[in-house]
């Protein structure tokens, strides 16, 4: 006799392991589905990503015991961000100032090791027997689509993807400092580029990632260069204070887009993570939004009443309405903020450094907002 199952989460990547581990605490039959070995895409080098997760995410994965410890090499594979120190490249100190002892929290954010978060959650998920691990969809209840933003499953749900281009690719890599990092995460607002260093390999390490927000053909010009030309263009922007910098990985490189599929439920099936929604990287909040969906639909199906059937429209539409309005206020703070900082006009731009440092003086407003990115 076949194995019947609850749910099939269609996409293996973080967002859909975890939604799986869940479910199964719930005590579903859950099938999760990758690409047959045949059709997946070997990495050309090492993913140099870098993940920015906040408290939710941070005891949502420890609860699932799931949160990356070391790397093979004893490497922390998480960083603390102590602080945040975002800037203006025409101001000579910092526009805003953030920092864990202002909130009384050990760290505003982590800073993860991809591969390791991602074998964490790999191998939990091989020790549920709960979870079936498949190459293709079976029939289930309730079908979750958690494949990315190039989902191939979303039209076949009837859901359509609108997208809005930024005209804008993120560069990422990974770097060694001259300078120890502290804990410090920068970002520095260019014209219309955002430049992030985050801290890698543990609070007393020199490495940070790099994600490099930048026009569709800078991005190209950049990538071009050799790694001393890029890293001296990188040095331009940055300035003294964070070291001299040198690349210690291949760069990689895809376009930045504003998008949301029109409907995320409907019966029998559901959207999570970047299936439904992306926003600018800006912020860091893509992976926690993402594991904020998937433990919101776990809650939803949880709660639901006896009788009531895991692919119920009216009950997906409970975990939609739960999620969109976040989803929403983050994608508007972050496209708010690309906008401000990609006009470098004189009026313009002052007015936008009068109206940032207003905020950084503006004590509850700026807890508020720095409780909400971190989950607090």
């Amino acid at each position: 006799m076949s194995q019947q199952f609850d749910v099939c989460i269609r996409g293996d990547g973080v967002v859909g392991r975890t939604l799986a581990l869940l479910l199964a605490r719930e005590r579903l039959r859950v099938a999760l589905v990758s690409p047959p070995p045949e059709v997946q895409s070997a990495p050309a080098s090492p993913d140099v990503r870098a993940y920015a997760l906040n408290a939710a995410s941070k005891t949502l994965l420890e609860d699932l015991r799931s949160w990356p410890d070391t790397l093979l090499d004893q490497t922390p594979a998480v960083t603390p961000v102590l602080q945040i120190e975002v800037q203006d490249s025409s101001l000579a100190d910092s526009l805003l100032d953030f920092s864990a002892s202002q909130l009384g929290q050990p760290a505003l954010t982590w800073i993860v090791d991809v591969p390791t978060l991602e074998q964490q959650l790999a191998q939990a998920v091989r020790f549920s027997p709960q979870i079936e691990q498949l190459t293709a969809p079976v029939k289930a209840a309730l079908q979750v689509v958690c494949e990315g933003k190039h989902s191939s499953s979303r039209e076949e749900f009837g859901a359509s993807y609108s997208i809005k281009p930024y005209g804008q690719k993120a560069i990422a890599a990974h770097l060694e400092s001259s300078l120890p990092h502290q804990g410090v995460a920068r970002q520095w607002f260019d014209g219309g580029d955002v430049l992030a260093l985050l801290p890698l390999a543990g609070p007393d390490a020199n490495a940070v990632a790099l994600v490099w927000s930048v026009s569709n053909d800078h991005a190209d010009a950049l990538q071009a260069m050799t790694d001393e030309d890029f890293c001296a263009a990188l040095q331009k922007v940055c300035g003294p204070a964070v070291g001299q910098l040198s690349l210690t990985s291949k760069r990689a490189c895809w376009p930045l887009a504003l998008a949301s599929a029109d409907r995320w439920v409907g019966p029998g099936w559901a959207l999570a993570g970047d299936a439904a929604h992306t926003i600018h990287p800006l912020a860091g909040q893509g992976l926690n939004l993402g594991l904020a969906d998937a433990q919101a639909l776990a809650k939803t199906l949880a709660e639901r009443e006896y009788w009531r059937a895991l692919g119920d429209e009216k009950l997906l539409r409970r975990y939609e309405r739960s999620r969109r309005a976040d989803v929403a206020a983050m994608g508007m703070v972050t496209d708010g903020l690309y906008s401000a900082f990609s006009h470098s006009a004189g009026p313009l731009q002052a007015l936008r450094q009068w109206g940032m440092r207003g905020f950084a003086r503006s004590g509850p407003l700026k807890s508020w907002v720095m409780r909400r990115a971190t989950g607090l």
